[in-house]
């Protein structure tokens, strides 16, 4: 690949970034470093390695689910200011 002012500046136009000239040549001279130490990974020999999605094993913890009182209409509302018919009564938020 090719890493040249075109490139960098394409790629700071997707990220909506301004860089300066200075920061351009900065920053293709970075992105050249860090494809060359990538490419170093082609040396590698996988052949016999399965692939992995997470390098270590993952386990759900899930809580007891125990049925519990909930708490009453009644003692929910009964601090609220605004309600109207057993329910609270806030601004709208969505416009058509």
């Amino acid at each position: 690949m090719k890493i040249d002012k075109e490139l960098i500046e394409s790629i700071s136009k997707n990220a909506r970034l301004k860089l300066s000239d200075k920061e351009i040549e900065k920053f293709s001279h970075e992105l050249k470093d860090v494809l060359e130490a990538f490419s170093k990974l082609k040396e590698v020999n996988t052949d016999k390695v399965e692939p992995a999605f997470h390098p270590i094993k993952i386990v759900n913890r899930f809580r007891e689910d125990i049925v519990k009182e909930s708490l009453k209409q009644e003692d929910a509302l009964k601090n609220a200011k605004h309600k109207k018919d057993g329910y609270f009564v806030a601004p709208k938020t969505i416009d058509k």
